[in-house]
């Protein structure tokens, strides 16, 4: 049976920093976003979501919201 903790040694260390690169860049994306504006909080969407089959049923948010 082989040792597991050699497995993660298996992984190619280029793939592990390209993904790494991918990752920052959707970071920085969504930094940008968020420091224009351009988001919708999470109790915005809870609001809206608890509303549904309801009388008062609200709007989609909109960002900023």
């Amino acid at each position: 049976m082989s040792d597991p903790r050699n497995e993660l040694d298996e992984e190619p260390a280029a793939f592990v920093f390209e993904e790494a690169v991918e990752l920052d860049a959707r970071e920085l994306k969504a930094m940008a976003d968020i420091d224009a504006g351009r988001f919708i909080t999470h109790e915005a969407v809870v609001r809206w979501l608890k509303s549904w089959g309801t009388a008062d049923e609200l709007p989609p948010p909109k960002c900023g919201d």
